[in-house]
């Protein structure tokens, strides 16, 4: 289950950007100066055993009833509207209050599935804490302590056991079985090119074209097939800059991108040849990198530049995105066609490393090498010992290092060791993620010994 949206609400001081950074597993909103987003709310990208969903902290409804018609409000209200579940937070230590009950006759109005969460329980009894808040009519009230980390992994398995068992998402998106074969968004500013991408791909005018930025508000998925693959292309609306931003409506248009980069497999990320790339660029595909998606680089309206023109973009390129040299990048015309055929065998290569599995044995092997080539550095007199390592999961691939102080394990090593495996195992257009486990005793260790004395007994059988 991935792809859905979560809204925290709540009046001001409950805790809302408390539980949004243990969820988010941040300091601060992921986004938080996302183009388009004003900046009451805050987006974040959650990754729960699989499940991935975008969760929105939102400005503080006010103590007075009269405020409910403040900007701020009404974008909150978008924001539950958007969203398939509803966090509804109060304070257990200053009990329940009238903008609390004015707030929940406002949630009950929208007809969204509300989890009442009473955060700030810590040290008081939760069934006394719960029995205050019963009369707001929104079920069992669940009570946490956000700062403390106290039942936060049961509310999140609330929320996506409820999003499990509701007949549909309330974003509209489809659903898995829905979508058929790889899963490719394209996403980017507005007027980049992105619908005449897809019409290009599909050789028919199947979605609407204007010059016009912003034509596109909702993300729109297509199912196609070319040389026997299935592909299911996913048009999404454009990302603006803050100030280019008026209507509501438009401002969930960058949620309805994120959505999609979640929902997809590959990324394509369009960026204009005609402007600059811009702060928006970088924050969406910085986007696309935490969320782990395969990534392929377009470079549009390259058609009728001269040399000088080619080689400052070049030039750009190199210096504002050196951080996705491992995706292929391709300078295109989506409008007349030019290298927009390369595009399928990109999204391929892509897709096939983001979710290649691989044996424990080569990666194991891979490592080895990295340490006699590179050995990680002395700590406190103690070299830091890498022992095994092993897939830990797909899209992106996760690779799980076992060893002595791996805690210690520095950045530059660490970067080396991604680019290193990256190197070695011929990925393409995916991040791998390394993540480190201390522990000494390695599961293979039996099986690696038995294959020696294996061997051993052949080599002593022969000299008999």
């Amino acid at each position: 289950m991935s792809g859905f949206m979560v809204a925290l609400v709540g009046r001001p001081n409950v805790g809302k950007s408390t539980l949004f950074n243990v969820l988010t597993k941040t300091r601060d909103a992921l986004v938080a100066d996302f183009p388009g987003l004003t900046r009451d709310r805050k987006y974040g990208h959650v990754n729960y055993r699989g499940n991935t969903f975008v969760v929105i902290d939102t400005g503080g409804l006010g103590e007075e009833s009269e405020a409910i018609d403040t900007e701020m409000q009404k974008q909150t209200l978008l924001a539950v509207e958007e969203s398939t579940v509803v966090v509804f937070m109060v304070n257990a230590r200053e009990g329940l209050t009238p903008a609390d009950e004015e707030i929940a006759r406002s949630l009950r109005r929208v007809g969204k599935k509300v989890l009442l969460v009473v955060n700030k329980a810590d040290g008081l009894d939760s069934r006394l804490v719960a029995n205050d808040f019963y009369s707001l009519g929104l079920g069992e009230p669940i009570a946490i302590a956000a700062s403390q980390n106290r039942g936060i992994q049961q509310l999140v398995a609330d929320i996506v056991q409820h999003v499990e068992i509701m007949a549909g998402i309330s974003e509209k998106l489809p659903d898995n079985d829905s979508v058929h074969g790889i899963k490719v968004a394209i996403v980017g500013r507005p007027n980049v090119g992105k619908s005449t991408l897809i019409n290009r791909f599909l050789g028919e005018q199947r979605v609407v074209v204007f010059d016009r930025p912003g034509t596109t508000r909702d993300s729109i998925y297509i199912p196609f097939e070319r040389d026997g693959k299935h592909y299911t292309f996913i048009d999404t609306a454009g990302v603006r800059r803050k100030r280019a931003v008026s209507a509501a409506v438009e401002k969930f248009s960058v949620i309805k991108s994120m959505q999609a980069i979640d929902q997809a497999n590959v990324v394509i990320m369009m960026i204009d040849a005609r402007t600059e790339i811009a702060d928006q660029d970088l924050h969406l595909i910085g986007y696309i990198l935490e969320a782990g998606r395969a990534l392929v680089l377009t470079i549009n309206k390259w058609d009728g530049l001269d040399d000088y023109q080619k080689d400052k973009i070049h030039a750009g390129l190199d210096k504002q995105l050196p951080f996705v040299r491992f995706a292929e990048t391709f300078f295109i015309s989506a409008l007349h066609g030019s290298g927009v055929g390369k595009l399928y065998a990109a999204i391929n290569r892509a897709y096939h490393s983001a979710t290649k599995d691989y044996p424990t044995a080569e990666l194991t092997r891979l490592l080895e090498k990295a340490v006699q080539s590179h050995q990680p550095p002395m700590v406190h007199g103690r070299r830091i010992k890498l022992r095994y390592a092993h897939q830990g999961g797909m899209n992106p691939p996760r690779i799980i290092i076992h060893g002595n102080q791996v805690d210690k394990v520095p950045s530059m090593y660490q970067r080396y060791l991604t680019n290193f495996f990256r190197d070695e195992l011929k990925s393409v257009g995916t991040p791998i993620k390394i993540e480190f486990k201390g522990g000494n005793k390695n599961p293979y260790a039996n099986q690696r010994k038995s294959i020696k004395s294996v061997a051993d007994r052949k080599k002593y059988s022969r000299k008999s």
